[in-house]
């Protein structure tokens, strides 16, 4: 008796274990959108374009769309070089990769908003990234649309967590951020 018990256990337990896997269901739903491993990789993509302080790749991460509401937005990235201090060493995620998704007559929208803080030898930093992934029937908003940029000690003053609806287009350094060149 326990060992049938012992064995249906044993069964139940490998079953469980696989059922997942069975068909590839889960590697498929795994693999679907890795929307926080695209936000990171777009997170790595921005520091290195600010610690080579390479204006083109950063602009060129832009939506045509944000980069038609933007005013200046040559301007709002050399800002962006002198006001993160020193060489970004390392990240840590907040959150990354959440995302907003709407399917309408066969039209996808999805967009992500991710939250990191960066570190460099100077200063602490929080860093919000605003992007559209996927739009099917408007190619031109497809690309990144905010880029907001504060010092970690200025979250709670500054930071709320907008999206397009709330945040300008471009690259965002809230009003009383200061910067000092030394």
């Amino acid at each position: 008796m326990i060992k049938s018990i012992f064995g249906f256990l044993l069964i139940a337990s490998i079953l469980f274990l696989n059922a997942c896997s069975i068909g590839g269901a889960r590697t498929h739903m795994l693999s679907i959108d890795n929307d926080g491993g695209k936000a990171d990789a777009r997170l790595k993509q921005i520091i290195k374009a600010i610690n080579n302080q390479d204006k083109n790749s950063i602009k060129n991460m832009f939506s045509n769309q944000a980069k038609n509401k933007t005013e200046d937005l040559d301007g709002q990235i050399d800002y962006l070089f002198v006001f993160v201090q020193g060489k970004i060493e390392s990240w840590e995620t907040i959150v990354h990769g959440a995302t907003a998704e709407s399917i309408n007559n066969g039209s996808r929208i999805k967009g992500s908003n991710s939250w990191y803080y960066i570190y460099t030898d100077k200063q602490k930093y929080l860093i919000f990234l605003v992007e559209c992934t996927i739009d099917t029937d408007h190619p031109e908003n497809v690309g990144m649309y905010v880029i907001q940029v504060m010092k970690a000690e200025d979250k709670d003053k500054y930071f709320h967590g907008g999206g397009p609806d709330t945040l300008p287009a471009g690259i965002d350094i809230p009003d009383g951020s200061t910067v000092t060149t030394t």
